[in-house]
């Protein structure tokens, strides 16, 4: 069965921290490279970070620097500490193999509003 369960989103003042979480079922989880997307109103949904079954990570430009993203393999869970947060930052995260399944499948994802 096919899970991806985003949580961990909310409403955060500028300068503020979030951490999402994303479990995953594992036969998406396992030994695929994943990532955190992003979706704001109006625009097309972005990869934000992604991160090998090893754990090498690449980051978009726009989060470098306040953005970890991390997983536990033991768990099928992937991670997104986000620092220094920024009304820009503002959309629904999602997670995903990366490259997305092929499939189209998506969970329900997690709204993140950043915002004083």
């Amino acid at each position: 069965q096919l899970q991806l369960v985003e949580s961990g989103g909310g409403l955060v003042q500028p300068g503020g921290s979030l951490r999402l979480s994303c479990a995953a079922s594992r036969i998406i989880f396992s030994l695929r490279d994943m990532g955190w997307y992003r979706q704001a109103p109006g625009k097309q949904r972005e990869l934000v970070a992604g991160i090998t079954k090893n754990s090498n990570t690449n980051y978009a430009d726009s989060v470098k620097g306040r953005f970890t993203i991390s997983r536990d393999n033991a768990k099928n869970t992937v991670y997104l500490q986000m620092n220094d947060l920024k009304p820009e930052d503002t959309a629904v995260y999602y997670c995903n193999t990366h490259p997305s399944l092929s499939s189209g499948f998506w969970g329900q994802g997690t709204q993140v509003t950043v915002s004083s």
